[in-house]
Parts: structure tokens; sequence; C-alpha cells
């Protein structure tokens, strides 16, 4: 038996999950990456500029997918850790509901500035405006499944259908490739040629996502009966602050397309087109991780379990850093086969200032790893001043200061190496913040966290164990009624508290272990809170809810299934959730 194994369960549960997030981040990446291929190939340099000045629009929408997606998911997460399904059905029809209206405003704004010339903002060049335009229509017809396909991902992940996710992301793949080979290489329809193609595939994954809700066999359904609309306020108020940073980098994008232009031109602009649309398929790795630390965060959050919210952010420090130096690493090295992507001529200056983006640039990918999860915690757990800081410096000031500085003499790498300052200053950001609050340096990852003090209960008040075995589950009974006991648990209950949880998770190790033949563990925790005992039991064998169990039998046969018959009548009250394909099994006594 070992104790403290709950790290090694959110681990595995996080790298399980890890996969499907990062594919959904890619899709968008990919499509990018195909836009940008076929452009430079089929259509030429000046539809790259114009892809270029789309970025900050493209931000804007991925800000605001990441405002209700966060929001929505914080919210749920925080209900199921309370075990209310009700509230949690009540976000999901709301966050439906948000988003569409939300695009159908975004497309009416898009068109007018399209049909009334406002895009003149972005292109002053009558050509370059021209062909920015053609390419913003193309995108306007996938808003909708853009922003409902960043949506549905995280309640396929609850319903534990994340299979289905990894289907969309290659199926919008395939049709984004051969819509433009149809739209751009057939047709010749250029820049709405080429924008036309990537919302062709947003379409097809919103219908493989969609088709799940609409079977009847979804837990999440959307009822008629009124919701409180506060809701709605309640997913952007919750979700804003994790959007901020991609807020601040759509004006940032602005910025820095000036600051090129003015002193570089727009082979610039080329470069960090061509660039940008690689790498953003890397960075849909940190994208991913994100999204999985957020629901486990806004999860350990609802339980008030400390424990489990500093374990998510280990996982990331010691875990998802190596990883993303190893990412780092392999663009370094591919840097020049990814720059003959896009251009082949050497003499070239677009070729050189592309070069120099994919050496230069990674070395800033594990530092964000830091900035974005203690950004992504910080909303979870409303520490907003935090939230605004790193979203401020990470966003624009940062990344648009040092390169205003470093653009004038070094040109292009001035704007490569301020991403890596960037995240240099964020880091000392993270840790001088930590100093201030506590008022002494942070010693460990809960002090660094600025995770209060009566957060959930004290460890004087909780025993966390971890099973493998029968032998270890009858061990961990008698600590149970010891632990009841020395808590002025009066004898009885204490006998009870041990009974049920040697019962339910014996069940667990005698039928779910041997279902597959993957290694498992028992999650145990035992909380001392008002007099009662809480018992939560949690592993990642497949869903199987108790009382299910109890309607399948007939009820008068005593001799079956008399163990859960027990539980069930003896405790004060019982809880089953499958969350993110763990069970959950929450018994107070």
């Amino acid at each position: 038996m070992k104790k403290n194994k709950n790290a090694e369960l959110i681990s595995k549960t996080f790298f399980r999950l890890l996969p499907i997030q990062i594919l959904l981040a890619l899709v968008s990446s990919v499509n990018g990456a195909i836009s940008g291929i076929f452009g430079s190939n089929f259509v030429g340099a000046s539809v790259m500029s114009a892809i270029g000045l789309y970025v900050p629009i493209s931000m804007f929408l991925m800000a605001a997918s990441m405002v209700f997606a966060g929001g929505s998911q914080i919210l749920c997460g925080k209900h199921m850790g309370k075990n209310d399904p009700e509230k949690t059905q009540d976000i999901f029809k709301l966050s439906l509901l948000t988003v569409i209206g939300f695009s159908v405003v975004t497309c009416i704004i898009l068109l007018l500035s399209v049909f009334t010339n406002l895009t003149r903002v972005f292109a002053s060049d009558p050509v370059t405006r021209d062909t920015l335009n053609k390419y913003i229509l193309g995108q306007v017809i996938g808003i909708l499944p853009l922003m409902l396909g960043q949506l549905l991902p995280a309640y396929l992940s609850i319903e534990n259908q994340s299979g289905r996710t990894t289907i969309s992301g290659i199926v919008c793949i395939l049709v984004n490739a051969l819509a433009n080979l149809l739209f751009v290489v057939v047709l010749k329809m250029s820049a709405f040629g080429l924008a036309l193609a990537s919302s062709a595939g947003m379409w097809a994954l919103l219908c493989v996502q969609a088709a799940y809700f609409l079977s009847g066999k979804s837990f999440f359904k959307i009822k008629h009966k009124a919701s409180d609309w506060r809701g709605s306020l309640d997913i952007i108020k919750i979700g804003y602050p994790g959007a901020l940073s991609n807020i601040y980098q759509a004006i940032r994008a602005v910025i820095l397309n000036a600051i090129i232009i003015q002193f570089v031109g727009t082979v610039g602009l080329s470069s960090s087109a061509a660039s940008e649309s690689i790498l953003r398929l890397f960075w849909a790795i940190p994208y991913g991780m994100i999204v999985v630390s957020r629901m486990l965060m806004s999860i350990s959050i609802g339980e008030e379990d400390r424990k489990s919210l500093a374990d998510v952010m280990r996982v990331a420090m010691y875990k998802c850093v190596p990883l993303m130096c190893c990412v780092s690493a392999i663009i370094i090295l591919c840097a020049v086969p990814f720059t003959r992507l896009f251009y082949r001529d050497p003499a070239d200056p677009v070729y050189g200032m592309t070069v120099n983006a994919f050496r230069i640039i990674p070395l800033c990918m594990p530092l964000s790893i830091i900035c974005m999860h203690f950004s992504c915690y910080a909303q979870a757990s409303g520490k907003q001043f935090l939230v605004h800081l790193l979203s401020l410096l990470d966003g624009v000031v940062c990344v648009a200061g040092f390169s205003a500085l470093l653009v004038p003499a070094l040109e292009m790498d001035g704007v490569y190496i301020s991403y890596i300052l960037n995240g240099i200053v964020c880091a000392i950001a993270i840790v001088a913040y930590s100093w201030v609050v506590r008022k002494q340096f942070p010693r460990n990852m809960e002090e660094l966290m600025v995770i209060p003090d009566d957060f959930g209960v004290s460890e004087n008040e909780r025993i966390d164990i971890s099973v493998k075995n029968l032998d270890e589950v009858m061990i961990v009974s008698q600590q149970v009624i010891d632990f009841c006991k020395s808590h002025g648990i009066d004898e009885y209950r204490g006998y009870l508290s041990g009974l049920f949880l040697e019962e339910m998770a014996a069940n667990v190790v005698e039928h779910g272990f041997k279902k597959d033949k993957k290694s498992h563990t028992v999650d145990i925790r035992v909380i001392h809170k008002q007099d009662d005992i809480i018992l939560r039991i949690k592993d990642d064998c497949i869903p199987f809810d108790p009382a299910e169990r109890l309607e399948i039998f007939d009820p008068k046969d005593k001799m079956k299934n008399e163990g859960i018959r027990m539980v069930y009548k003896g405790a004060k009250d019982i809880r089953y959730q499958n969350i993110l394909g763990l069970n959950v099994l929450t018994i107070c006594i």
C-alpha cells in the first residue's frame, strides 16, 4: 500500500485526456498550415500578407471561444465537484445559446466591415485590402461551427466520448485539404477559396461532434424548461479572464504588424505568417494541456481538494515543461525543412527571416507552460489580479514593448527574441506575486500557487491513500476506523465507515480491475467535516454506478448484491459521478 499516490492518478488522467485536446487544438492550426501551404504555392505571396492581416480577427475569435469554453468548463467542473447535475445541464444549454448568439452577431459585423470597406483599418493598400476582404468572406461562413466546435469537446470529454472528438478533427482536416484542392487548385478561387475550404472543414467537424448530442444518448441535453439567463453572464464573467491573454494578443498582433511594416516591410509579414502557420501546430500541445488542466483544476476546486489542485500544477511543471523542451528542440532542428515548405530561395530575405523564426521562437515554449498554467489556475480560483497581470504582460506589454526596442536594430530577430524575454518576465512575475501576497519566498507548490489556508480541509482532518489489491483494502479499512476514533466519531459510525469503505473499494478491486489488462489504482480520501465522515472513492476503471446494480437485481433476492444494499441502506448520502473517465463515489456517514 502506498500513500500519497493521488498525483499518479491525476497524471494518468491528464495524459489520457491530453491527446484528444491537442488534436482539437490542432484542427485550426492544421487548417492554417494547409491554407499557408496552398496559398504560398498556388496563389502567391500576396495572400500570405492577407492571412497575416487576418490574424488579429482570428485571435479575437479564439479569445471569445476561450471565454465560452473556459467559463462553461469551470462552472461545470465546480457543479460536478459538488454533485449538482441539474446546474451542470443548465450551463450546457446556456453555453450553446450564448455561443450561437455571439457567432451570428460577429458574422454580421464582419460582413458590414467588408461591404462598407472598414477593413482599411487593417490594410490601406487597395490590392491587399481586396484580398483580405475575399478572405474574410470565406471565413465568415465557418465562424459558427468554429465557435461551437471549440465548446462541445469539453462536454464530450465529460461524457467519456473523446474518441468522437478525435474523429471530428480528422474529418475536418481531410475535408479542408480536399476543399483546398477543389477551390484553390482546380477552381482558382484564390483567397476566398482558401477561407471557404477552412470553413467547410469546420462544418464537417461540427456535424460529427453534434451528432452525439442529437442521438438522444448523451447525458447533456437541451431541456425546454426556462433557464436563469444570469448563468450566461456567469459563463462570461468566469471565462473572460482566461481569454484576456488572447484579447491582448490580438491587440499585440495589430501593434506588431505596424512595427514590422514600418521597420521591415511586407516581407516581414510574409515571414511571420509562414512561421506562425507551422508553429501553431506545435502550440496546440500547450493549448491542449491548458484545457485538461482547467477541467481537473475546476473539479478539484469544486471538491475543495487542495492536494489534487496542487498535484495538477505539479504535473504541469514537472512533466509538461520537460515535454515542451523536447518539442522545442525538434522545431529548431527542423527550421530549414519547415521554411522550404513556403520559400525555396535562400537568397530571398524572407527565407532567412523564416529560418530564424523557427530557431528562436521555440525557446519560449517551455516558459509559456508556466505562465499559461498559472493563468488557468488564477482564472479557476478567482485570483483576478494575477489573471490580469499575466494576461497584460504575456499578451501585449512584454512582446510589443521589447519588439519596439529591438526591431529597429535587429529587424525580425528582435520580434522573435521578445517572445523569450516575455516568458522570463512572466515567470518572475509569478514568483513575485506569491512572495508579495504571502510575505515570504515560496518554498513549495502550494505556497507558489497561494492556495488559501482555509481552502478545503486541513491535513489533520483527512487521510489520502491509494490501494491496488484486496489486502491493502483491509488495512485501509482499519485505518479509517482508527481515524474516526481519533476525531471523536462514535464507535458505531466509525465501524460503518470502515465497513462501507472495505465493501465499495473491494468491489472495485474485484470487478473493475479485471475488466481490462490495464494497471489501476483506487484513490481513497476520508474527510472529517462538521461531525460527518465523508468517504470519496475514485478509480479509473470502466464506468460503474452502484445504484444501477441495485436496479438490475430483484430487490427481493437478499443474497445478491448484499454489500451494496447494506451501504445504500446505512449511509446518510451516496452520490456517484463519472467525471472525465473517472468513477467518483462519495459516501457521507
